[in-house]
């Protein structure tokens, strides 16, 4: 997953413009079950067992096969590898659903309501798990294609600079904010998600960005 790019303050600055738009930071309350988006980050896992430890929500439902970031590098899909590290943290095993062949969001959504439709699981409240740079898209997207459900989302409770790594690095994490920015605007017209308003500097950030090359997660690249 390693990405060159030029980094720079102009670049940093520009990246936290975006990290503070998409991530919204709302306190996590009481939910019937937890949804843990497929990831390529492991730690959103943690973050699963965290809430549970806490009486969040009695029910897990870990969902995601292989998607941009997973396919060709994880062996296993990502419900799988992140339902593991939620056990090994503590997470009962009969607490847990696992739907493991969604590669994309909306996928996320359809198998997922698929499969609490299959186990005659009822429920009103829902508590989302993702990456904190995808809190804002991925709860637009459940609010739109899953109305019936009250969402609320979260995430690791980390600052950019304490999230990016050696193996998700800040110039990875930057390419992706931009292209979920894109989507951001674009997916409601296609019916995927809520229509949000975007900040004039959270747009200026998102096309220096682009200037700049980071790109590779932009619609059709």
């Amino acid at each position: 997953m390693s990405i060159r790019y030029t980094w720079n303050q102009d670049i940093q600055e520009a990246a936290l413009e975006l990290w503070n738009y998409h991530c919204l930071r709302k306190a996590p309350a009481a939910a019937e079950f937890i949804l843990i988006l497929g990831s390529h980050d492991l730690r959103v896992g943690d973050r699963a067992a965290e809430l549970y430890h806490q009486g969040l929500a009695p029910l897990l439902l870990f969902t995601g096969g292989y998607g941009n970031w997973t396919e060709g590098i994880f062996e296993r899909p990502e419900a799988t590898l992140i339902s593991q590290r939620a056990m090994e943290l503590g997470v009962p095993w009969d607490r847990i659903l696992i739907e493991p062949r969604a590669s994309n969001t909306g996928e996320n959504i359809r198998y997922s309501k698929a499969l609490l439709h299959e186990k005659q699981i009822v429920v009103h409240r829902g508590l989302a798990v993702q990456k904190p740079y995808m809190e804002r898209r991925a709860l637009a997207s459940l609010r739109k294609q899953w109305p019936e459900i009250c969402w609320q989302i979260t995430s690791p409770e980390l600052d950019f600079h304490a999230y990016c790594d050696q193996e998700i690095t800040r110039e990875l994490v930057t390419e992706i904010m931009v292209g979920d920015l894109q989507r951001i605007m674009e997916y409601p017209k296609l019916g995927f998600q809520m229509t949000q308003e975007l900040p004039s500097s959270v747009l200026c950030a998102y096309e220096f960005l682009i200037q700049q090359g980071y790109c590779g997660h932009l619609m059709g690249n």
